[in-house]
């Protein structure tokens, strides 16, 4: 009887100490500290992420997480990506948040006008897809056609918003993203409004990207949309110089007279009508103006060179615009 006692005692006392001990290995490193950004690589054994983790001094014993993961059988669940985290937490705590794969997420905002390059540019900045990759993507005809698009690429697709991606999200997710929330925003009564224009979407975006670069007040773009259809009626070339530039190789932001005369299909002071397509990334306010147009008399605008437009009749009051908003302030080619 004492025997059995003793063992009973002895395992008692071996479950208490296995318990302290799993207390004290499972205790924070230290108090809350300034956050630490750890990226975990997709395909990283469990064991090389509690080398990560210790690296960054966020556990006390690697052994110890390594042991944590096998006994609760989630070494082989951790969801890669970048996390936020801190050496207040503790090593269960740590375990948890990479099995539920709570990420760090990036905000980026994609502003209206930007073109498939810029938008390129801002992803590859932040280490959230390679430049080479999106535009390779934005031309892949099958990938397009996934996305129930029908145009040759994706510019004008990508909708200008705030999004949020984690480290390592694949670009293909990162486009599909943008081009459904593009198809989120094109609500019934703006394709019912582009059938009754007599205009396909591909048309209508690349109007309201030439819209979108030509004026960046919100007030202006109806305005500058029915001039635009004007010209359009009346076979008038548009002479846009954001179409122009979109087709030069290089642009070091002033355009100049031989640039209007690059052989191109986007340079609408040689070829009559819309070019072949969307010279940016349109956003809602751009397409609604391409779709609702104001009515107006109008044929000709001039920048004031204040963000403005002054707006013409007829072609010799266009002229003393240009001449008095152009040449006379600023000694350039009046557009």
């Amino acid at each position: 009887m004492i025997l059995v006692r003793r063992r009973i005692v002895s395992l008692l006392s071996g479950v208490v100490l296995v318990m302290v001990g799993f207390m004290w290995l499972n205790q924070p490193v230290g108090g809350l500290a300034q956050r630490v950004l750890v990226e975990i690589p997709p395909g990283t054994p469990f064991t090389q992420v509690s080398d990560i983790l210790d690296q960054h001094h966020l556990i006390g014993s690697g052994w110890f997480f390594t042991f944590l993961g096998r006994v609760q059988r989630v070494d082989r669940n951790i969801i890669p990506g970048e996390y936020e985290l801190n050496a207040g937490m503790q090593p269960t705590e740590l375990l948890n948040k990479l099995v539920k794969g709570k990420v760090y997420q990036y905000a980026i905002t994609i502003p209206e006008g930007y073109n498939v390059a810029q938008i390129a540019d801002i992803l590859d900045q932040k280490r959230l897809a390679l430049k080479q990759d999106i535009f390779r993507l934005s031309r892949d005809p099958v990938f397009i056609q996934s996305l129930n698009v029908h145009a040759p690429t994706l510019e004008g697709y990508l909708f200008p918003d705030t999004y949020h991606f984690s480290r390592f999200t694949p670009p293909e997710s990162i486009i599909r993203t943008f081009v459904n929330r593009f198809h989120d925003v094109l609500t019934p009564e703006l394709k019912a409004r582009t059938a009754a224009m007599d205009m396909t979407l591909q048309e209508v975006l690349t109007l309201a990207s030439v819209v979108e670069k030509e004026t960046g007040l919100a007030a202006e773009r109806p305005l500058v949309s029915g001039v635009f259809h004007n010209r359009l009626r009346r076979g008038i070339p548009l002479q846009s110089d954001p179409t122009v530039i979109y087709a030069l190789e290089s642009f070091d932001g002033n355009i100049r007279k031989t640039d209007l005369s690059v052989d191109s299909p986007y340079n609408t002071y040689k070829v009559r009508g819309l070019p072949p397509g969307p010279i940016a990334n349109p956003g809602l306010a751009a397409i609604h103006a391409a779709l609702y147009p104001t009515q107006t008399d109008f044929v000709y605008f001039v920048s004031r060179n204040d963000g403005s437009h002054q707006f013409s009749v007829t072609l010799a009051d266009h002229n003393k615009a240009v001449d008095i908003y152009q040449r006379r302030l600023t000694g350039k080619r009046a557009s």
